[in-house]
């Protein structure tokens, strides 16, 4: 019985899965035929165990580095793994998706980033004056790349270069000899390519006159035209008039810009020809579709050279009317053979005629051809020049469905004839108030047709007209050496010869470019130049206002900074308090609490309560920029805030409740490009 049941367990065992152990072989090369089988009973063949197979093969097989494909697979099929990488996929999907929607929204309510020609200052430079890097005495374009350092300097990324296509170099250069080449006195045309890649280099943009209303009468076009050559014939106004005794009887009583009847008689051709400026730039006629596209070529030219964009001048005078009537007199009583100035007449005849806007449109389109390039806009401005009229300034803005210029070039801030808090009010406000929605403001300050800020209205206001120039909404336009505070040069520095070559001259008065102590104030380093430094050089220059922190160049500097804050950069403009002595502003941003303050001095010494004019103001404002400089980081009392005659202060200040949200200021306040701030997201945002 034990005998049968002993005989029995290892079948069960093996019947229940066990392991069978044939044991440890000692001798390896042992012959299988050599064993005594008659002892088999005595010594076991196995040894059964009882194990679960399923169990050994899941301790045996786990999931490790560098596993092989099939060793995977049996795992990746296994519940615990399968939810888990199906629960990972989808949550990678929906992230996925969820960053496409906020992408897609941010970039829906973003606003438009405001492009390279709103977010700096412009700095115009006449070539002549501004650096001479071959020792004639005439600043050229070498020069100027020599001193980008300067424009860097000045935190400015825009330069402006006014005419230097070759011509006999009259009126500043505006009657052009070859639209197509440099006038040799400021270089070749190789010097002009290595200026612009040396701009570029250094992430700055270029823009460039161009003045199509007419031509120097030694241009090739003229020349032909006075000869009746060709479809040049009618490249000009030409018409009858009658010349006898030495004198010409001209076709009507139009006036030119400088003076007298602007019809000269042509030996040559033996007509009258029109000239709106001097008698030695003809008008073009632009009646005549080919003299369109030359210019229209022209264009075509220097932006395929890489320039960023033009400043148009003299556009209003464009077209005049073809019926040739006389223009109305201004004093109707005045005998019309003594009308012999520009202001003697209204010019209805020879401005702004209808068929202006689209011509000048026309080049819009042309310039928009080479805009098409990321970052590559082409910048378009113009001289409006409509004083009296500010609406017809305006038109040059375009319409909500044609783009003409970027912004008419404003000059109000030049034009005033008085110097008050009040008079700049105006000056601003009329601007604004009459600019089209959503266009750009820009402003200027000085301007080669018109005299320094110092010697227009006194050296005490120069730190404070750069710094309402800097902190007003748009563009900043800053002539050469207003960064410094430069002065105009007396009338008899200069030779009788420079005056009797070219009257115009005696407009600017303006002398070269003060650089350093230096002989010819480091304009030059040649004997003399064109025109002669001004005496007060070794005071006021360059070099040694880079050393003075409470100098002219080092506060324009600090305000072009200052322009990179939000609420200057882009934010609201409201008018707080305006007198005969202060103007008063605010710059704020919808979403930001942190508020720039504008008091600036435009007359006599003053003390304004402010608190008592914006309610919530709060009773203390730091002083972050000041004319002078040692008041910066102070604290004023909002109650009693006290500048001296020619005296700006940056205050800033915190507050909930921006101006332009008040009822009482809402007429008071303006905006171009509009955003607001997300302080949660540090973004700006369109939908306030």
């Amino acid at each position: 019985m034990v005998e049968e049941e002993a005989k029995s367990l290892p079948m069960e065992l093996s019947e229940k899965g066990g392991v069978e152990n044939n044991g440890f072989v000692q001798n390896e090369g042992f012959d299988d035929k050599e064993t005594d089988t008659s002892n088999q009973e005595e010594i076991p063949k196995t040894c059964n165990v009882d194990v679960d197979l399923a169990a050994m093969e899941e301790l045996a097989l786990k999931p490790y580095a560098g596993m092989p494909k099939e060793v995977l697979l049996k795992f990746s099929s296994q519940a615990r793994y399968r939810v888990t990488r199906e629960i990972l996929f989808w949550l990678i999907i929906a992230a996925a998706v969820m960053l496409v929607c906020a992408t897609i929204a941010i970039i829906a309510l973003s606003p438009k980033c405001l492009d390279w020609w709103q977010a700096s200052p412009i700095y115009q430079i006449y070539p002549r004056s501004f650096k001479d890097s071959n020792m004639d005495g005439n600043g050229d374009l070498k020069g100027i790349q020599e001193k980008l350092d300067h424009i860097t300097y000045l935190n400015i990324k825009t330069i402006w270069i006014t005419s230097f296509y070759k011509s006999p170099l009259k009126g500043l250069g505006y009657g052009a000899e070859d639209f197509y080449d440099i006038d040799p006195m400021f270089g070749s045309m190789s010097d002009f390519e290595n200026l612009l890649a040396a701009i570029h280099d250094r992430g700055l943009k270029v823009i460039m006159d161009l003045i199509p209303n007419h031509t120097s009468d030694k241009h090739r076009w003229f020349q032909l035209s006075r000869n009746r050559t060709g479809k040049y014939t009618d490249y000009y106004i030409w018409q009858d008039c009658t010349q006898a005794a030495g004198s010409v009887t001209p076709p009507n009583n139009w006036v030119s810009v400088f003076g007298n009847s602007s019809w000269q008689f042509d030996d040559v051709r033996k007509q009258c020809y029109l000239h709106q400026f001097g008698k030695g730039q003809p008008d073009l006629n632009f009646r005549n579709l080919a003299v369109q596209q030359e210019i229209h070529d022209i264009i075509k030219f220097w932006l395929g050279k890489g320039i960023d964009g033009f400043s148009f001048s003299a556009v209003k005078f464009l077209l005049e009317a073809t019926h040739l009537r006389d223009e109305p007199q201004v004093n109707k009583s005045q005998n019309p053979v003594t009308i012999t100035a520009y202001s003697q007449l209204y010019h209805d005849y020879t401005t702004t005629q209808v068929g202006m806007h689209d011509i000048i449109r026309s080049f819009r389109q042309t310039m928009n051809q080479f805009s098409s390039e990321p970052g590559r806009y082409r910048f378009m401005g113009s001289d409006g020049d409509e004083k009296e009229d500010i609406e017809a300034t305006m038109m040059y803005y375009g319409t909500t469905f044609i783009q003409e210029a970027d912004f008419p070039f404003n000059f109000n801030l030049i034009d005033m004839k008085n110097l008050s808090g009040n008079s700049i009010f105006e000056a601003v406000n009329l601007w604004m108030e009459n600019m089209p929605a959503g266009k750009w403001p820009n402003w200027a300050v000085g301007s080669p047709n018109a005299a320094r800020i110092s010697s227009r209205i006194g050296k005490e206001y120069v730190n404070v007209m750069n710094m309402l120039l800097l902190t007003l909404p748009g563009t900043p336009v800053t002539y050469y050496g207003e960064e410094i505070g430069m002065e105009n040069i007396p009338s008899e520095d200069v030779s009788e010869e420079r005056i009797n070559s070219d009257p115009v001259v005696l407009v600017p008065k303006k002398s070269p470019m003060q650089w350093d102590g230096k002989v010819n104030a480091g304009f030059t380093e040649g004997n003399s130049s064109w025109l002669p430094v001004n005496s007060d050089y070794q005071s006021v220059n360059v070099e040694i206002q880079m050393t003075w922190s409470n100098s002219t160049l080092n506060l324009y500097r600090e305000l072009a900074l200052l322009r990179n804050e939000l609420p200057i950069h882009r934010g609201w403009m409201c008018y707080i308090w305006n007198d005969s002595n202060v103007f008063v502003y605010v710059r704020e941003l919808d979403g930001l609490d942190r508020v720039f303050m504008m008091v600036l001095n435009f007359g006599q010494e003053s003390t304004v309560d402010l608190k008592a004019i914006v309610p919530g103001l709060p009773s203390e404002a730091i002083i972050r920029l000041s004319t002078n400089f040692n008041n910066a980081g102070k604290a004023v009392n909002t109650k009693l805030i006290k500048t001296e005659m020619g005296e700006g202060l940056v205050l800033e200040y915190k507050t909930a409740k921006p101006v332009h949200t008040m009822e009482a200021f809402q007429g008071n306040c303006f905006v171009a490009e509009k955003a607001c701030y997300s302080s949660a997201f540090n973004l700006l945002y369109i939908n306030c």
